[in-house]
């Protein structure tokens, strides 16, 4: 049999913790009374295998009878695993236990144990309303109107059954009101994500057709907490697209503040928390309101520490990714090159133990930040190295604007490196692909015509000269909301300021940043 067989058992397998690996062999083998039945052997001999391998498996188990009919045991071994995580986690978070409860509420409705349910049902409902939980209000509605219904609605006014109706269709309203908004932040973060910053008038008409949605005139039209929240994001990530970074900075802190306010609603998902905060964090940076940033950092690693010990892949990989993009961040708007340098190994073992769990726009901006990191301690070489990581990637291009910005940065280090003889090569490369993709937006102009104007003189004197209207250009362009995206990654006018100068370019972003503060 091919090693192409589903490995979807093995991955179920090794998505489990040590803890959750020990319940299934309690849980699988009290199916035999306790001795270690097909099921756990199984488990086991697939646990071991780093990438599976059904091959092995058929040799290794070829004298036992399960081995005949392989697909069937696999599929009951899936279940049975599935069964032993619903019977662990039955409690382990609201949903879970809102589910139990249902369920228990079943079982006494269906065993006639009317009362009991009735109870069960009280008891579920002041948990969903506490924590908003609108799917399962309707379902708890709908068992008590099974009740009543068997009770021959006795004692019931029909002003009570009316007030039932309207509190159903305000949970309705709730649970189609947060679908509106996120279908509206879903099909925005869609392009965002793909063209990154509003870059011209077409890009900038696209946005405005989705944040021109009715919905998004007040915030009063959210009707529920989560629903505001994504009110809030849908702003934030708007004003920033079009480069409004001090509106997107407001609508981050209401944000941050909505959800310290109602921890109980998103105390189950603190990778919000953590995104909405990094974002605060790292929009207030690029304002330099540094002390805000610090303070909300210092909150930052304190949450971290709380769930350091308790998070799965998936956290894991979310809070790296966003601590890390925000320190970053500030070391390269500080000039503080050799901390963030110091994080270059912690991001590549990362990168590698979670492939594909990172997105492409993390993993690029990863790549770039390091690359201006070891181009600010004038590392030159190794700065070359990670923009290439970023060239070279498979799928990179989707993330564009990231992209593009790289392929500038690769053509200023080739400089710095005096690559003479690539350079000119290295620039026909770059002009081809910007045309190629439509990319003769002002900033990518300017520095094109820039380097071919330098590649054409060997004087120092008409250099300066080029660098100089560079450096004009540029700092014009930083006050056009279409041209902003391109400062975000790279502090291009320090640079031109540096060989203007002739000082080291980190030189002239620490007197930009004016501070330098420890974190």
């Amino acid at each position: 049999m091919s090693n192409k067989a589903s490995d979807q058992l093995h991955q179920l397998v090794k998505s489990l913790n040590k803890t959750e690996k020990r319940y299934f062999n309690l849980y699988a083998s009290r199916h035999t009374l306790g001795e270690k039945n097909n099921y756990v052997i199984l488990f086991e001999a697939i646990d071991k295998q780093v990438e599976y391998n059904e091959e092995v498996l058929l040799k290794q188990f070829k004298k036992e009878t399960f081995i005949n009919n392989f697909s069937i045991t696999k599929a009951r071994l899936y279940d049975v695993v599935l069964d032993s995580l619903t019977a662990f986690h039955s409690k382990s978070s609201i949903d879970a236990q809102l589910k139990r409860d249902l369920h228990c509420a079943e079982i006494l409705y269906k065993k006639t144990l009317y009362e009991q349910c009735a109870k069960m049902l009280s008891s579920a409902k002041k948990v969903a309303s506490r924590y908003e939980r609108h799917s399962s209000l309707l379902e708890i509605s709908l068992w008590e109107k099974k009740l009543m219904e068997t009770e021959n609605y006795s004692g019931k006014k029909d002003s009570e059954i009316l007030e039932m109706l309207k509190s159903d269709d305000l949970i309705s309203e709730k649970i189609k009101n947060f679908n509106e908004y996120w279908n509206i932040k879903s099909r925005f973060f869609t392009i965002l994500n793909k063209q990154g910053k509003v870059r011209n008038p077409e890009e900038m008409l696209q946005f405005k057709k989705i944040i021109d949605n009715t919905l998004l005139k007040s915030e009063h039209k959210a009707l529920s907490t989560e629903t505001r929240y994504l009110f809030y994001h849908i702003y934030s990530a708007y004003y920033f697209g079009i480069g409004d970074h001090e509106n997107s900075y407001k609508n981050l802190v209401k944000n941050v503040q909505l959800i310290e306010a109602y921890p109980d609603i998103f105390k189950e998902e603190p990778n919000i928390y953590f995104s909405v905060l990094t974002n605060e964090i790292y929009v207030g940076s690029q304002l330099k309101k540094y002390k805000e940033v610090f303070a909300s950092l210092k909150k930052l690693r304190s949450t971290l520490v709380q769930f350091e010990n308790g998070k799965n892949e998936d956290l894991s990989v979310k809070l790296f990714s966003s601590a890390t993009s925000i320190e970053l961040s500030i070391y390269l708007q500080t000039a503080e090159f050799e901390k963030g340098i110091e994080l270059a190994p912690k991001i590549e073992e990362k990168l590698k133990m979670y492939p594909g769990k990172f997105t492409k726009l993390r993993e690029a901006y990863f790549y770039f930040s390091m690359a201006a990191m070891f181009f600010g301690a004038e590392k030159y070489t190794l700065a070359l190295k990670w923009i290439n990581k970023l060239l070279n990637s498979p799928n990179f291009e989707e993330s564009e604007n990231i992209y593009c910005f790289a392929q500038i940065m690769s053509l200023i280090i080739h400089i710095e490196l005096k690559h003479d003889d690539f350079v000119p090569h290295a620039f026909k490369s770059v002009h081809r692909y910007l045309s190629s993709r439509h990319r003769e937006y002002k900033f990518e102009t300017v520095f094109m015509d820039f380097i071919g104007k330098v590649l054409k003189t060997k004087k120092r004197d008409e250099q300066t000269k080029y660098y100089k209207e560079l450096k004009k250009a540029l700092i014009e362009l930083r006050t056009d909301s279409f041209e902003r995206a391109a400062f975000d990654y790279f502090d291009f006018i320090s640079w031109a300021e540096s060989k203007i100068e002739r000082v080291p370019y980190r030189v002239i972003v620490e007197e930009t940043a004016g501070m330098n503060k420890d974190l």
